[in-house]
């Protein structure tokens, strides 16, 4: 039966009950944005332009990986959310043992094949002339841990499903904190180098995982597990696996956007644009938190109403979300836009980095103040466990539109082919989402149960 935290999903006030889910998850990814923001400027400052690149050469891979554990996290939440709003514990039980065995078996299997084919991966992702070196130190090091990473992205979400955001921002806070601690210990103070981010990135998983394993065993999670709840149920792997595909594509693609445009800005203008773009796309994961984590903290709210067949409840969150949403978006661009060049000088003194990075940025954010009704379409379907629709919209974005189109305009514009294709993709995605959206609320959710 679920816990009186778990109903308050379906009681309390949208507009308070969003405000309470979404702070914590802002402010966890707040900080995990600002772990990597500094991250990246102790970095540059200690190691680096060169060392920037490299990381961002590194990223998708350990992210795929690590995105394993995030999209069986998120899918088994989407069946927890709705099987708690259904009072059915011992299927949200069950699919949460189901999640654990499948985050292990597929995290594991995939760093063998990484580390197997190193050799290959990194020039691959644009790890190449002098990239090369510092992108291996710190990839080889990364991928060790990767296995407790996707148990942290897992285990984050589950947190979330069960209405415990508080929980779930501690969890993101602990690591990020190690994480900077070690890096000014392994980095300024050792004189590590790459193998001090590397190693400082590494042991900071664990500390997430120490917690979380601490929560799950504490009175404060329902989700006490026996033995039997680890072994696999094909009809709840199912459905954990088309949930998650969704969130699993949105990671891939990512990746794959990330190494093509490593490629592309690498034949175009060499290395100094790859270090650019890191630049931008730690900025990107720093600015857009409040986003971020309205989206987060809808998908618990939607899931849990729409298990319990309350749609007038379903409506009032997606309406108070993308309000929410699209006002911060509106606000973070303004920022961006009026600070870009005090913000780009805090990462970096090279004076080609510094000269490049602001126009590419303005571009890259042109679009942003629509962003929210692509982010919050998209997880509304997943939250609903409606997997093909959660899938496509979410593939709009980067996989449709903005592939395509980096592939299409840098051989006529060069390098800023790449900076423009980003508005353009995010604006066609947004029009597409809002249209069936809109459809789905003019005809799914038009009759409440209360």
């Amino acid at each position: 039966m679920a816990t009186d935290r778990a109903a308050q999903l379906g009681q309390q006030p949208i507009t308070k009950l969003l405000i309470q889910q979404a702070v914590p998850a802002s402010i966890g990814i707040l900080v995990m944005s600002l772990n990597i923001l500094i991250d990246t400027v102790f970095v540059g400052q200690w190691i680096g332009a060169n060392a920037i690149a490299a990381i961002n050469v590194v990223l998708p891979v350990s992210f795929f990986i690590g995105a394993l554990g995030m999209a069986i996290g998120i899918g088994g939440s989407s069946v927890i959310s709705r099987a708690l709003g259904d009072k059915n514990q011992e299927k949200a039980l069950h699919t949460f043992g189901n999640q654990l065995t499948l985050t292990l078996f597929f995290t594991v299997s995939f760093v063998v094949l990484g580390l197997a084919f190193i050799e290959s991966l990194i020039p691959l992702f644009g790890g190449k002339g002098a990239l090369y070196a510092p992108a291996k130190i710190y990839y080889t090091i990364v991928l060790y841990g990767v296995p407790v990473l996707g148990f942290c992205m897992m285990g984050n979400n589950v947190v979330r499903a069960e209405g415990k955001p508080r929980y779930a921002m501690y969890a993101m806070l602990l690591p990020s904190i190690s994480n900077l601690s070690l890096d000014v210990l392994f980095i300024y103070v050792f004189d590590w180098g790459m193998a001090g981010a590397a190693w400082a990135t590494t042991l900071s998983y664990g500390v997430c995982a120490a917690y979380l394993l601490y929560f799950f065993r504490s009175k404060n999670s329902e989700l006490h597990l026996s033995p039997k709840h680890f072994l696999l149920d094909f009809s709840l792997v199912r459905q954990i696996g088309a949930l998650g595909s969704v969130t699993l594509a949105r990671q891939a693609v990512v990746s794959i956007v990330v190494l093509l445009v490593n490629t592309i800005l690498y034949d175009f203008g060499g290395e100094t644009t790859v270090a650019v773009y890191a630049i931008i796309s730690r900025t990107l994961m720093f600015a857009l938190f409040p986003v971020l984590g309205i989206t987060q903290g809808f998908l618990p709210i939607a899931g849990y109403n729409y298990g319990a067949k309350n749609y007038q409840r379903v409506r009032q969150v997606i309406k108070t979300a993308l309000l929410y949403a699209t006002t911060l978006a509106a606000i973070i661009s303004v920022l961006i836009f009026t600070f870009t060049e005090a913000f780009v000088a805090i990462f970096t003194n090279d004076a080609a980095v510094l000269q490049q990075t602001p126009n590419a940025l303005r571009w890259i954010f042109a679009a942003t103040p629509i962003i929210g009704i692509q982010l919050i379409g998209a997880a509304y379907f997943q939250a609903i466990g409606k997997a093909l629709p959660a899938l496509l919209l979410t593939l709009t974005r980067q996989g449709f539109f903005l592939i395509p189109l980096i592939f299409i305009l840098p051989p006529y514009l060069g390098v800023f082919g790449v900076w423009i294709a980003f508005p353009i993709g995010e604006f066609l995605a947004t029009v597409i989402t809002g249209f069936y959206l809109l459809k789905e609320i003019k005809t799914q959710l038009t009759v409440s149960s209360k």
